[in-house]
């Protein structure tokens, strides 16, 4: 049978005061001092580290040319350097700026009035029977009906996003067009902003600089959005998400 190990209240107590202490003394011995940059590292040697795995091109083989300054397969001297190969990089300028304004209203209304009298039958008005059924009345038959439709709805929307990423050339179209995507990630303290772009460009497209703006993207995917502890306080708890979805009112 497993032993279990039962901590006291006041032990517990003790070991967190004193890593508080710990903490509060090794502040105290930094004051006015400038932070301590940490030491380069070699990153392939921390836990969890994976190799980048990237579309690639195929291998070209290399053959020199006697006589001649240049060779085979570079990617410089007077070689366009715009991305147009598997595995290339080249950095799309996200310029999203989306106004929209749009405001309806439907009205809808119609009445009707139906009146129907018998004020003189032969004589049966002066008679018991035919008042008895409504001869002589001023109405044997009246309808009223109305109807009425009232509909609004309008929309407002501002979005602006201007930011580069860095993408890759994810695969070549058997017409020559890029299929990119790039994502980039920014941590500040507790909070991740990310940012991921995809679609399809041209190289005709792709300016000397090497990037392309993001309206020449067809089929384009932009998101932006983070996730952290300031992105869980926006939300609503799960079960609060599980509530709205199972009620039916």
């Amino acid at each position: 049978m497993a032993s279990r190990i039962v901590l006291n209240p006041l032990a517990a107590a003790l070991i967190v005061g004193a890593l508080g202490a710990c903490n509060t003394a090794d502040r105290l011995s930094q004051v006015g001092a400038t932070p301590a940059l940490s030491a380069i590292e070699d990153p392939t040697t921390q836990p969890g580290y994976k190799p980048v795995r990237m579309p690639m091109p195929d291998v070209q083989p290399v053959s020199y040319a006697p006589n001649s300054l240049w060779r085979t397969g570079s990617r410089a001297f007077f070689k366009d350097q715009r991305a147009a190969r598997l595995g290339d990089i080249l950095t799309i300028k996200v310029n999203v700026t989306d106004q929209a304004n749009i405001s309806n209203e439907t009205k809808r209304s119609r009445a009707n009035t139906e009146s129907f009298g018998l004020p003189n039958a032969l004589g049966l008005e002066n008679n018991a029977v035919g008042k008895a059924f409504g001869v002589g009345g001023t109405a044997l038959l009246a309808a009223t009906s109305a109807t009425a439709n009232d509909g609004a709805g309008s929309v407002q929307r501002a979005e602006t996003v201007t930011t580069n990423v860095a993408a890759v050339v994810t695969q070549v179209l058997p017409n020559g067009n890029l299929v990119v995507e790039g994502k980039q990630e920014i941590r500040v303290n507790f909070e991740i902003r990310e940012m991921v772009v995809a679609g399809v460009v041209r190289p005709e497209d792709i300016e000397s600089d090497n990037t392309i703006d993001s309206a020449k993207i067809a089929q384009a995917r932009i998101a932006y959005g983070g996730r952290g502890q300031i992105t869980d306080v926006q939300q609503p708890r799960y079960g609060q998400q599980i509530v709205d979805i199972l009620l039916p009112f």
